[in-house]
This record gives structure tokens, sequence and C-alpha cells, in this order.
């Protein structure tokens, strides 16, 4: 009840031609892309518009204004892009410089997307915007312990609630605009059915799953690639080249085994992903179902590329 009667306020006032806020300013600016990115990410529009509040100082920073950098996304270690210069935790750091807003609100959609850390937040509720306050705080995008409260805060003064059940402001549609599913039950690995194993002669004695269209099975304690081509009716060679191997190597328990050819590009949704510890390109080529010479094809990389922290893999 007390939010319906603030939002009515809110518009009362602005029916009323108080002049606005610089907060009602940036909102009115900015909350059609929020929308547009949400439907592109998953990203509630509530939580994008609270933190471009907060971190652009209402849009009048000198990261937003200079810069074009709404949500204060640090250059780290790949960004070849433009740089500006701004003492923040320490003296002189270095943030990201955008060619628009836009490019500022996509990377930062992109930036919670894209990485391991902050994927569970995609599986809570779109309006549940109190979560995923607290779950970027948990998840350390920032330092300040009252970040969430801060958050909370602006969407309740502002009702940027609202916008999570907003649909983008286009006026014509290819398709039904749809919120993308979580990354998580993208990946989520799917038991491949009886019939769809006999489609494909694969042995009937054990479960099988499927990753980006793909079957596969997890190797148990003390497997080997001979013995599950063997069972499946493969030849050793066909086996270690659906997995990108060229020679057998030792199985654990639980590791993906590829009953035949990875795709040429992740699944829809999947569309980068973020080091935060791997080094090898087998490792994510394995994970999403991605053969390697693709990935480097789609990065402008060779086979042998080692991971840093933060890099970003293109999948699609």
């Amino acid at each position: 009840m007390k939010k319906t009667i603030l939002a009515a306020v809110v518009f009362l006032l602005a029916m009323a031609g108080v002049a606005d806020t610089p907060q009602q300013t940036y909102i009115k600016k900015y909350s059609a892309l929020a929308v547009e990115e949400m439907y592109r990410t998953g990203v509630p529009a509530s939580i994008t518009l609270a933190q471009g509040l907060l971190e652009s100082g209402n849009g009048l920073s000198r990261l937003a204004t200079e810069g074009n950098n709404h949500f204060g996304i640090k250059c780290h270690n790949t960004w070849k892009g433009a740089k500006v210069y701004h003492d923040d935790d320490e003296k002189g750091e270095c943030f990201r410089k955008y060619d628009s807003p836009e490019e500022s609100f996509r990377d930062h959609s992109d930036f919670l997307r894209y990485r391991d850390r902050y994927k569970f937040l995609f599986d809570l509720e779109l309006t549940d915007y109190k979560g995923w306050a607290y779950g970027l705080r948990k998840a350390g995008y920032a330092t300040d312990p009252k970040y969430p409260e801060k958050l909370i805060r602006l969407i309740e003064d502002h009702s940027l609630y609202i916008y999570d059940s907003q649909r983008p402001e286009q006026k014509t549609f290819h398709e039904e605009p749809v919120i993308p599913e979580s990354p998580a039950q993208i990946e989520q690995a799917k038991p491949l059915t009886g019939r769809q194993r006999e489609v494909f002669s694969f042995a009937l004695s054990r479960q099988m799953y499927s990753q980006n269209g793909v079957p596969f099975v997890y190797a148990t304690e003390g497997e080997t690639y001979e013995d599950i081509a063997r069972a499946n009716r493969l030849f050793v060679k066909e086996i270690l080249k659906f997995n990108d191997l060229k020679e057998p190597r030792e199985l654990k328990a639980g590791e993906v085994v590829y009953l035949q050819k990875k795709k040429k590009r992740a699944q829809k949704g999947l569309d980068k992903y973020v080091s935060e510890g791997e080094t090898s390109l087998w490792e994510i080529s394995q994970r999403f179902a991605v053969r390697i010479d693709n990935i480097c094809r789609l990065n402008g990389i060779s086979r042998d590329h080692v991971l840093r922290e933060g890099d970003i893999l293109n999948l699609r």
C-alpha cells in the first residue's frame, strides 16, 4: 500500500510541473535503456537504475560526464578501449571510458551475467530487488557494507521496482520479448531420453546427458576413453576428436566425455565467459561444449593461449 501511494505522489508531482530532481532526470533518461538491458540479459531494471544513480552521482560524476562510465567499472587487465583515471580505493585508478552511456549500460549487464560469481543472482525472482542488492554485496561487487541498503532505499524512494514489470519500448517485435533464462539453467546438463539414445545407437545401460545439444556421459571411477568408446560403438580416435584430444588422458570420476562433435558456438544466453581462475581453453571447451578451434577463431587466439584472471572469451 505504501509503495502504491508513493508512486502516485511521484506521478502527481510530475504532472503538476514540479521541477525534476537530478534523480528523476536520470531515471527518465535511462529507464528505457535499463528495461532493454533487462530483456537482453536478465538484470532487473530497478537494480541497474539504482546502481547507476549511486555509482554515477545521478549521472553527474566525472566518470559519467567525461567517460560515460555510469557503474564505476575499472579497466582490469583485459580492457583495450579508452581509459579515464580517477581516485577511488587508490589514487589514479584506471576506469573504462565508453563512447556512449549505452555502451556503459551494456558492459555493466554483461559484467554481471558472464561472471560465475554473480550467476546465482539470475536464479532469483526478477522482482526480488532486495535479494539482488544483498547478493551483489555477497559476491563482492562493492566494498561498502551499506551498499545493499543504499540500493534498496533508492529503489523504494523512487519506485524503481515498477520498471521490473515493464516491456521494452520497441513498437514492433519479430518475436515476443522474453527475459532470458538464468545462465545456470541454460548451462545445466539435460538427461537424454531412451528414444534419443536409440537414435544415436548409444548404450542403453547408463544415464546420458546433453550440453549445448551434444550428448555426453560422466566418467566413472577407473573408466577410460577406450571403455566409453567400446560401450558406445565408437572408435577411440573418434571419441578423442570429439573431446579435443590427440592422446588419451587419465579420466577422473565425474568428468564429461562427449560422444559427438561439440558445437561451433555456445547456447544463446551464454555468449561470453570471463575467466575467474581457469587457465585452460580445453576446460572451457568441455564446459560449454564448444570446439576449441572455434573458440580460438571467435577470439583471435591460438590453441596454446593461457587464460588470465578476468580474460573475456566470446563463445558466440
